[in-house]
């Protein structure tokens, strides 16, 4: 709970020296910021390297340094204290055959902070989300995946909630020269080296309050029991290696799990510019799924992000390949390609294509199961920000969905299922 306090003191108390980013990463104030506060922020240290504090995103994750940071920043006894979260209010109706609708909340809140020493630099990052309160079957989304809900059942059409806590790290850098850096992280939760930044924290996602279907193959480890890291940095490249728990977290979110290191993963990522990051990783998941406990998994991805600053906006584009290759079992693919544009800092457009190899929408005893399935879907929607406060953005919003499936899954789900939010959404 000590998050929502701080969370909730920083908009209580706005002056408490802080310093807002808008959509483009720039600092806002009711007034004119100035010069030696533009500066000031220049200097707000990274955790685990000499370079832009932007080009940090989820669990060691990097973006491109153009990315818009939003939050609010300010400086506390040498530390510098970054929060940000948002909260959606959601209306979901999810068509077809297997579709349900269902009224739901789902947010995040999250501070991080560093110490910088002259042996290095000391960060603390915490992540809390209350998606528990959806209940343990999380909302209704047509060709989802992964996890379960009772220990027994699994989840099928739907997206789990996210735990209560979702990272409490520890980090610790140390610079070798004025480019190059080794650092560590430990988390419990965490988020190991594997894949790109969590769809929350990707610009190109964040916005759109569903899921991606490739969830499970690209990103689902950002909420893990146990992760230990490693990396090196030198200049536009980072290398790292994790050892963490394989385990998905289970149906009961709001505790924190026993931590066990019986997986690993590493990630090559090269920043070549301000405007592009690139990512390769692989990783060997132990037992992931609670209900297949004798099957272990593979995983390896690839992914470009590409984001350009514009005029009273932003611009982000991602493009994400997992591939999971069950041991025994079916290897599957996720392509992913998601892109965002905040224009005349009140208007969002996003969309997202995504084509799935699904292998998981049929329990065992039913004849469809032990196969995979194509499943293609496009997703387009827009965001009005009505409200522009010194900490606050709202907004309303809508998405629509439209699903691309094989034969054999018309007679079950119905011809190109459609699908469809509407919501308000909060962010500071």
């Amino acid at each position: 709970m000590k998050i929502i306090l701080v969370f909730i003191f920083g908009i209580v108390f706005p002056s408490f020296a802080w310093a807002q980013h808008d959509h483009t990463g720039h600092m806002m104030h009711e007034e004119a910021v100035s010069v030696s506060q533009e500066s000031s922020m220049k200097e707000v240290v990274s955790f685990y390297g000499q370079y832009p504090h932007t080009r940090e995103s989820s669990g060691t994750s990097w973006q491109p340094d153009s990315s818009p940071m939003e939050g609010t920043y300010f400086k506390r006894g040498g530390w510098d204290i970054m929060l940000h979260g948002y909260v959606f209010g959601i209306y979901d109706n999810q068509g077809g055959k297997r579709g349900k609708d269902k009224t739901f909340s789902s947010s995040m809140f999250m501070l991080m902070a560093d110490y910088k020493t002259s042996v290095g630099t000391f960060g603390f990052r915490n992540m809390l989300s209350l998606d528990p309160l959806m209940g343990k079957k999380g909302y209704p989304l047509l060709f989802q995946t992964g996890e379960t809900y009772d220990g027994i059942h699994p989840l099928i059409d739907r997206q789990h909630p996210h735990d209560f806590f979702m990272e409490e790290a520890l980090t610790y850098s140390l610079p070798l020269s004025a480019k190059s850096s080794l650092f560590g992280y430990f988390g419990l939760p965490g988020e190991p080296a594997l894949g790109p930044p969590a769809f929350m924290h990707r610009f190109s996602a964040m916005d759109n309050p569903e899921a991606p279907l490739g969830h499970h193959w690209l990103d689902s480890t950002h909420i893990t029991f146990g992760v230990i890291t490693l990396g090196y940095v030198l200049d536009k490249f980072k290398v790292e290696s994790s050892v963490f728990r394989g385990r998905e977290p289970n149906q009961n979110r709001w505790d924190i799990e026993s931590p066990k290191f019986d997986s690993y993963s590493g990630r090559i990522t090269f920043n070549p510019d301000k405007n592009f990051s690139f990512q390769a990783s692989y990783g060997y998941l132990d037992s992931p799924e609670q209900l297949e406990p004798n099957v272990n998994v593979g995983r390896t991805t690839i992914s470009a992000m590409y984001n350009r600053d514009i005029k009273n906006g932003n611009w982000q584009t991602t493009f994400a390949w997992g591939r999971n290759n069950k041991l025994p079992g079916l290897a599957t693919n996720a392509f992913l390609l998601e892109s965002a544009i905040n224009f005349m800092k009140s208007h969002t457009v996003f969309s997202r294509f995504e084509y799935v190899q699904k292998d998981e929408l049929f329990v065992e005893d039913d004849p469809m199961a032990g196969k995979s399935y194509d499943v293609k879907k496009f997703t387009l929607g827009y965001i009005y920000d009505f409200l522009h406060l010194k900490e606050i953005d709202a907004g309303v919003g809508s998405s629509f969905d439209l699903h691309f499936i094989s034969d054999a899954l018309e007679e079950v789900y119905s011809n190109t299922p459609k699908s469809f939010m509407v919501f308000v959404r909060v962010k500071l």
